[in-house]
């Protein structure tokens, strides 16, 4: 039935049809909570959260002392208004002690009613890769090298820092501050042409600082387009 919510942790799960006023409690304390997740997490609360059913939609709301982390690293706090599941797969994660994360699958069916079906022989679908000259993928991996190291909380180069390790490794190529920027500020336009959200200084808004980008690197990282085997082009150097 269209709405059919399926929620599952790694203890188990429960189906419900839509209804109005249909309630899914999830949380620590498991003969309480329709779910339970993170039992052995004193992190976790007793009622980490509810899923909700009214006006046609699941909608999520929390009564937990830490916010549930929703896709795009949105936040849902106590006290704040519920939001709603679009159809399809929500993960949904709660901070617990000792650096784990618990996840609650949630999954909306759509109006065609289907549900995912196994798919163990289909041919794996590769990541979206963009295309880079090698002027821009060097300079793109000189200036996310700490995100190819998996440093914590990396940050890109500036573009002074960027075109000083290229002159390095490049003398008399004619390496720049402008001309990193402009080859970095090319990619970036053409990913955000290609679809690719908060590349531009309108989606971010002021001030913006090193947020477009971090924003880059992390979709160029993610998509596989520049990867840490690459650090290689600076290291042969």
């Amino acid at each position: 039935m269209p709405g059919t919510v399926f929620v599952r942790a790694i203890t188990g799960g429960i189906t419900l049809r839509p209804g109005e006023g249909r309630q899914i409690l999830f949380g620590r304390n498991r003969p309480e909570v329709h779910v339970c997740i993170g039992e052995d997490d004193p992190r976790v609360s007793r009622h980490q959260g509810t899923l909700t059913h009214w006006g046609g939609r699941w909608w999520l709301s929390t009564s937990g002392q830490l916010p549930i982390r929703c896709p795009e690293g949105r936040l849902l706090f106590c006290g704040e208004e519920p939001l709603p599941l679009a159809a399809g797969c929500t993960p949904l994660f709660v901070q617990g002690s000792r650096g784990r994360e618990h996840l609650l699958e949630v999954f909306v069916t759509a109006a065609d009613r289907q549900r995912p079906r196994p798919r163990h022989a289909d041919v794996t679908s590769p990541p979206r890769v963009w295309v880079l000259s090698e002027q821009e993928k060097l300079a793109l991996v000189v200036l996310g090298r700490r995100y190819l190291l998996h440093e914590p909380k990396p940050q890109p180069l500036t573009w002074k820092q960027t075109a000083a390790q290229l002159a390095e490794l490049q003398p008399g190529a004619g390496w720049t501050d402008k001309r990193v920027e402009h080859l970095v500020n090319a990619v970036r336009a053409r990913l955000a042409r290609d679809g690719v959200p908060y590349l531009t200084r309108e989606e971010v808004g002021e001030p913006v600082g090193n947020t477009l980008n971090d924003h880059l690197l992390r979709v160029l990282v993610a998509s596989t387009t520049i990867v840490p085997m690459d650090l290689a082009l600076v290291e042969a150097m």
